[in-house]
């Protein structure tokens, strides 16, 4: 069931194969008489990504991002856009040992999206709303049904909405990173930080905006970004670096504790 007609292209990050998306380790598609008798736990539940120190962020949700995050863009033929989660390779600073996110944070959507997922699938004609069913949410039971009398619950068709707008940001996120790559606009960083116990966090591998560069458009580039929306989203990821003080503070307190 659920399934969508293709409208956009999927990155490699997007689609089924050997190397799945990060988190999705048994994703299936969401059918009735697989998962008839199935539900979602509607607690909130985060310890799926407390080993993971960054996730990918749409242009849709930057404004909110660049309040609590670094924004950086990975390396790589094909770079994406990450929210920056924590300092250290397998480290989620917002997650708790109880699975809760920092209150008051925001939480992006990639993870918000989890454990649904869409696929495409091998003619890329058509996009299929997938379940995780390795997910701790995802169990036996009624309270929160994947369907109800053979068909799509409420739950379900929220999740294939939340998915299918999702889809459509990402594409269109491709093509701001598109624009940004071929304008020559990314280069090579590394942050390094000193917790208040002496020891020092390296932190390399990425990418971000050459504020040099970006006000050297042309007038044509830049008022063609601009109609795109996309000046906006190069600014939110200036000011996103004022976060790198937040996630060192974080870091030092759980030293601390």
């Amino acid at each position: 069931m659920a399934k969508e007609s293709k409208t956009t292209g999927a990155t490699k990050t997007e689609t089924a194969g050997a190397n799945l998306p990060l988190f999705y380790s048994k994703p299936r598609a969401v059918l009735a008489e697989r998962h008839g008798s199935m539900s979602l736990t509607p607690t909130s539940d985060f310890s799926f990504a407390a080993t993971t120190n960054s996730v990918p962020v749409v242009a849709t949700e930057l404004p909110m991002v660049c309040k609590h995050y670094p924004i950086l863009f990975t390396d790589g033929a094909q770079p994406q856009m990450v929210a920056l989660l924590g300092l250290r390779a397998s480290e989620n600073l917002m997650v708790d040992d109880k699975g809760n996110w920092t209150p008051g944070t925001y939480v992006p959507a990639y993870i918000r999206r989890y454990p649904f997922i869409f696929f495409e699938n091998e003619e890329k004609s058509q996009y299929t709303l997938c379940v995780d069913e390795d997910a701790k949410t995802v169990v036996e039971g009624t309270e929160n049904p994947f369907f109800v009398d053979g068909e799509p619950s409420k739950m379900t068709q929220s999740a294939l909405d939340f998915c299918r707008d999702y889809q459509a940001h990402y594409a269109a996120t491709a093509e701001f990173l598109k624009a940004v790559t071929e304008a020559g606009l990314l280069v090579e960083n590394r942050a390094d930080a000193t917790l208040a116990d002496g020891r020092k966090l390296s932190l390399s591998g990425f990418k971000v905006i050459d504020e040099a560069k970006f006000n050297e458009l042309d007038d044509e580039t830049f008022l063609a970004w601009r109609k795109r929306g996309w000046v906006h989203l190069v600014y939110c990821h200036f000011i996103s670096n004022g976060n790198w003080s937040t996630l060192v503070e974080r870091a030092a307190m759980k030293v601390a504790n």
